[in-house]
């Protein structure tokens, strides 16, 4: 099986060579990274191009931000399946797409668990996210799954179509809200960290993003799932993150001990 990753980038020099250099490690023979570059001004595109890799290709011209990007590589992707690495994550391991790949033998979508940290020299940890099984209401209870860990065949992504631009921090919540919630396709936990996220991007940039997030996704959940002006997972999904970061303190305190 082909697995297609779409790395949305715009001037990333500081972060991208992380995300080629973990891809090229994986241990897993049929794949392509497609990095959908929004015409970067500084060194992105020739640090990807040093790395001289057959399986890389490269589109740079200018978007409308990254979730523009992203629909850019749904048009372009060649694999049998298909996630997202943006220019500042990284998979966890070697063997995070064998794994995938092997989980997607009997799947339409697979995700896994996701570390945040707060830069991929020291990968120190500052928040631990725990996929779980998905469940019938687990969006109605604040779940989602870690968008840099979810993958889904070339079936899935035609049907569900684009990203909604109309989001602008949270088209991915609504993306997977739609695949997972309104369909029936079959889908896996892996339960394992799959990829590292640097904190500082568009999702984690202090409490009025987050604010405004939570408010896109209470949006996303009216229009496709029929929520009321508030809903109780408007408050579980601060609880969720809070007592993320609280289990790994807690975790971290004991090792110490």
């Amino acid at each position: 099986m082909k697995i297609s990753v779409i790395t949305a980038s715009y001037n990333s020099e500081a972060t991208i060579g992380f995300t080629v250099e973990s891809f090229l490690r994986q241990s897993h023979p049929d794949k392509e990274m497609l990095v959908v570059d929004g015409a970067s001004s500084d060194s992105t595109l020739k640090l990807v191009e040093s790395f001289g890799s057959e399986a890389i290709r490269v589109f740079s011209e200018k978007d409308k931000g990254v979730y523009d990007a992203m629909n850019k590589g749904f048009h372009l992707f060649q694999g049998d399946a298909v996630g997202f690495l943006n220019s500042d994550d990284t998979f966890h391991d070697s063997r995070a797409l064998a794994d995938i790949a092997a989980a997607m033998q009997n799947s339409d979508i697979v995700y896994g668990d996701l570390n945040m940290v707060t830069d991929h020299r020291t990968k120190r940890l500052v928040r631990s996210w725990r996929g779980g099984a998905f469940k019938r209401y687990s969006f109605q209870l604040g779940w989602v799954p870690p968008h840099p860990t979810f993958y889904m065949r070339k079936e899935v992504a035609q049907k569900v179509g684009d990203y909604d631009l109309s989001y602008i921090t949270t088209a991915d919540y609504d993306y997977m809200l739609r695949a997972l919630a309104l369909n029936n396709f079959r889908v896996r936990y892996i339960p394992r960290v799959l990829a590292d996220f640097q904190i500082g991007g568009i999702s984690t940039r202090g409490w009025r993003v987050t604010a405004r997030a939570n408010l896109e996704c209470l949006r996303s959940r009216r229009a496709h799932l029929n929520a009321p002006i508030i809903d109780a997972a408007f408050f579980l999904r601060f609880l969720r993150r809070i007592f993320q970061i609280r289990k790994f303190r807690t975790v971290r305190a004991g090792r110490m001990a």
